[in-house]
């Protein structure tokens, strides 16, 4: 889905260990489980002053490491951690998260409008509770290279433009290309393929197979792709971190958000089922939501703040926060068949 970039000052797995080892003794322990990046030092210093308690940091590399380890325990080994939206209905399902309340997060009242609306963000809420506050996020534009790009494409529909025909580079995995195949086709929902919309789907994605020069499956395979086809447009399966590693790289990239939308991930901070102290828990996640950390997300990492608002994350951006799909392993089936090169016959074949 998303790589996160790793960034100087920012702990690692192996800093961790150490620090670990030194907290010996009867002092209360906070135990987070967070992606690289989101926990910034001096910001877990100040929580560890301001509550008196020390912080035992955690960092996963992804979604499978962040299940794994709160399966291992039932949840008892970690008190609050971060996951995102199209993850947490399964922790729900599994009694591994426990309901927020509100009430202990006084920051809420400051994020964002759109961030502030739990029942119009998938899997947050349930029965009239809500699991998840929202912290990071990204979307996945498009890039254009502006010197062979006149006209800033402004639709979904121009990866499958036969002006660009071998200059447009895809992404090679098959969930999120159904998805972008059922936007290109009007859909609707673009996580829910119903039986009917299968071979449309299929049809769609072998017509962009032929359309494109490459398919990447990491962004610095994707840079170095899109120089060597000199190509001119791009899906951005990674989000913002391409175009700066583009740009990095000397190409005169750009970004833009489709009219249909844009998929996009929302990490959430939830507060596990075996919280051992619930209340500290989310003074945490309000701790987490102040300013100083809001800006971090954004100078260092290059997300997008649940808190703040940007020049690069507008308000009125159409953005499809990803939810789970009707079936993973059919998606990547498929896809695994039409970027093999079968025709549309093969690749529905049982």
């Amino acid at each position: 889905m998303w790589q996160r970039r790793s960034f100087c000052g920012v702990l690692g797995a192996s800093a961790l260990s150490g620090v670990a080892s030194a907290w010996a003794g009867d002092k209360k322990r906070l135990r987070v489980l967070a992606w690289p990046g989101y926990v910034d030092p001096e910001a877990m210093r100040s929580f560890e002053r301001r509550s008196g308690v020390q912080v035992a940091l955690t960092v996963i590399d992804s979604d499978v490491d962040l299940w794994q380890k709160m399966n291992a325990n039932k949840g008892r080994d970690y008190d609050v951690f971060a996951v995102n939206t199209a993850e947490l209905r399964r922790y729900r399902r599994q009694s591994l998260v426990q309901p927020i309340s509100p009430d202990l997060i006084p920051n809420l009242a400051r994020q964002l409008p759109r961030f502030r609306q739990a029942n119009a963000l998938p899997s947050l809420g349930a029965n009239g509770a809500f699991f998840g506050v929202p912290f990071a996020y990204a979307e996945m534009g498009l890039i254009y290279d502006r010197s062979q790009v006149q006209r800033a494409p402004d639709s979904i529909a121009d990866l499958w433009d036969a002006r660009y025909r071998g200059r447009v580079i895809a992404y090679n995995g098959g969930t999120h290309n159904f998805s972008l195949a059922a936007l290109r086709l009007g859909l609707g929902n673009p996580f829910t393929l119903s039986t009917a919309n299968w071979a449309p789907a299929v049809e769609q994605l072998i017509a962009l197979r032929r359309n494109a020069g490459g398919f990447y499956t990491q962004p610095d395979e994707s840079v170095a792709l899109f120089k060597r086809r000199q190509a001119a447009l791009m899906f951005a399966n990674f989000g913002r971190q391409q175009l700066l590693e583009l740009q990095e790289a000397g190409v005169d990239a750009a970004y833009v958000i489709p009219k249909e939308g844009a998929l996009a991930w929302l990490d959430c901070w939830v507060v596990g089922a075996g919280a051992s102290d619930s209340k500290l828990a989310h003074a945490w996640i309000n701790h987490m939501l102040e300013d100083e950390t809001s800006r971090m997300l954004g100078s260092s990492q290059g997300l997008g703040s649940a808190m703040m608002a940007s020049k690069d994350y507008r308000a009125d951006d159409k953005l499809l926060w990803l939810e789970p799909v009707e079936s993973e392993e059919r998606r990547n089936q498929l896809w695994a068949r039409i970027i093999s090169g079968d025709r549309l016959a093969k690749v529905l074949e049982p």
